[in-house]
């Protein structure tokens, strides 16, 4: 048994040292990086074969073709780490990634095979040298990247891994082989991983640069979104009048409002005077209308009279035919009593 810091003692030398020809690899960790197979390249190129078994859901319900995917945009981290982690920064900014990331296809294509694991059930992180009558065995590895390997400093604060021969550790390699297989835990996703790495050295349009710029800026948001906060079209709030008298910009600050009101139960509408913020807010009211929820609208005194105009039946009401149905009460201006417009205190 030998214990690893990556910082005195480094996994990255010991598989160096350990890895050799016509060995076979078996790794059970979160991510995959193209520069971790740079750093053992050489020992990699070598080998029999690899397994890989992603730990956590990964390239799964993709649902594309074969054929190449034009826009190609994996969502989480640990599907993004084919091209670099976060901790691989000074690696990506040498600007090899597409020379690397063809290389690493080809190995691929030739020794690689990549399952993910289709529930969240946990298994244990490793990376397994099976030679034949011998082995050894490095757990828990987390990832398959340069910061896990020691390359790179990473956030760990005190991980330690061990090595151990295949007289402690044979029963690690018994479980994946015993697993391997199982298409009902795991799902071949070979061909998606070698898409996305084909993805880095392919010739992209413009269009694709454009829609990653837009994604690597929002992508925190798009995986915010759950369907449980987005407006639910049934109520047909789409089909009122205010619905369709509002700007598209009108349209898309009603739909996040109501995501956030869904999410955190409030929510600001800062947009600049002129732009229709009563509109905008009126949209929100028919929304919640629509589910039978009631609105009381807090305003100053001189806007009561505006917003009484779209509720009631006036000739001036552009949105009479919503019928709208909200309370309005004034905001005091000193200590005392709200007032009801109507004249209840």
């Amino acid at each position: 048994m030998e214990i690893f810091d990556n910082v005195s003692k480094t996994i990255i030398d010991d598989l160096m040292n350990n890895i050799s020809k016509g060995d076979k690899l078996s790794i059970a960790a979160a991510c995959f990086s193209i520069y971790a197979y740079q750093a053992l390249k050489k020992q990699l190129n070598s080998i029999d074969e690899l397994r890989f078994i992603f730990t956590s859901p990964a390239f799964l319900n993709e649902n594309v073709p074969k054929e190449k995917r034009e826009f190609y945009i994996p969502r989480l981290s640990r599907e993004r780490s084919l091209y670099g982690t976060e901790f691989e920064v000074k690696l990506r900014n040498e600007l090899t990634q597409k020379a690397l990331a063809k290389e690493c296809a080809d190995w691929i294509r030739k020794k690689a095979s990549f399952r993910s694991i289709l529930t969240d059930g946990a298994m244990n992180t490793f990376l397994d040298i099976d030679k034949g009558d011998s082995g050894l065995t490095y757990t828990p590895l987390s990832g398959f990247t340069t910061a896990d390997l020691g390359c790179e400093r990473g956030n760990n604060i005190a991980v330690n891994t061990i090595r151990f021969t295949h007289d402690e550790s044979r029963k690690f390699l018994d479980s994946f082989n015993m697993l391997w297989n199982h298409d009902s835990i795991f799902q071949d996703v070979t061909d998606i991983v070698l898409d996305g790495i084909t993805a880095a050295y392919t010739e992209n349009s413009p269009e694709f640069i454009y829609y990653v710029a837009i994604y690597n800026i929002f992508n925190e948001f798009l995986e915010d979104i759950s369907e449980d906060f987005l407006p639910n079209e049934a109520t047909g709030f789409k089909e009122s009048k205010i619905w369709n008298m509002l700007y598209d910009f009108q349209k898309d600050a009603t739909l996040a409002i109501i995501n956030k009101l869904e999410r955190y139960n409030g929510c600001i509408l800062a947009d600049s005077v002129g732009l229709g913020k009563t509109f905008t807010a009126l949209a929100v009211i028919k929304y919640y209308e629509n589910r039978n929820r009631s609105v009381l609208v807090l305003c100053p005194k001189k806007l009561s009279d505006n917003w009484n105009t779209y509720k009631d039946n006036y000739l001036n009401n552009p949105i009479a035919t919503d019928r709208l149905r909200y309370e309005v009460y004034i905001i005091p201006t000193s200590p005392g009593s709200w007032v009801n417009p109507t004249g209840s205190t």
